[in-house]
């Protein structure tokens, strides 16, 4: 992936510069700092680390769960500088947008319960009802399916509290789905404004 030895630590006190992007849709996401340590341990868990003078060694999504899986890493010219091509687990800045470049925030309702589901999907509440179904590729689906009638058979009968509640399992269970694949809400917010661009150019 890279050769560590290629890069010249020494020109910045020990650290490089690393600009991280999104593997989905080539957004940069964050540009932070690493030393040796930190992309070591990069290496050795496929998940980014960082160094901070504030908050030392860090993994990303250690607390957040928003993890970004390493993809590729790669040195630039001078080999003090690092592009990390990673799949974001969530929302990168710590303010909830999606780059910390701007970009959509996911907030509310929705943002809450991606966020739990990528928190199960790390492997907290690992007994939980969402950690059984991240677990089991058939039952995903076959819930989805599920739901689905279920939405289509209210909207057919008019009923709109019914078919709001059946919506939003759907919604739940086709988050879950997406967070078995890698991915989350970011991803679907950002294909959303991929085509909001496309049809209003």
């Amino acid at each position: 992936m890279i050769d560590l030895d290629q890069l010249d630590f020494a020109k910045r006190g020990g650290l490089v510069t690393v600009v991280t992007q999104d593997a989905a849709t080539g957004a940069v996401l964050m540009v932070a700092q690493a030393d040796r340590e930190a992309l070591d341990r990069t290496l050795a868990t496929g998940e980014m680390h960082y160094r901070s003078s504030i908050r030392g060694l860090w993994r990303k999504g250690a607390t957040s769960g928003n993890v970004q899986r390493v993809l590729a890493l790669a040195a630039d010219c001078d080999g003090d500088a690092v592009l990390a091509t990673v799949e974001p687990a969530g929302p990168a800045c710590h303010v909830g947008t999606f780059s910390c470049f701007g970009g959509r925030r996911i907030e509310g309702a929705l943002g809450a319960l991606d966020r739990a589901i990528a928190e199960r999907a790390a492997g907290a509440a690992a007994a939980s009802y969402t950690a059984k179904l991240l677990g089991d590729r058939n039952l995903r689906l076959k819930k989805i399916g599920e739901e689905s009638a279920e939405l289509v058979a209210a909207c057919a009968d008019g009923d709109a509290e019914r078919a709001a509640s059946e919506a939003a399992d759907l919604i739940y269970h086709a988050l879950v789905a997406l967070r078995a694949l890698g991915a989350g809400l970011d991803q679907v917010s950002a294909e959303l404004d991929r085509r909001a661009k496309k049809t209003n150019p």
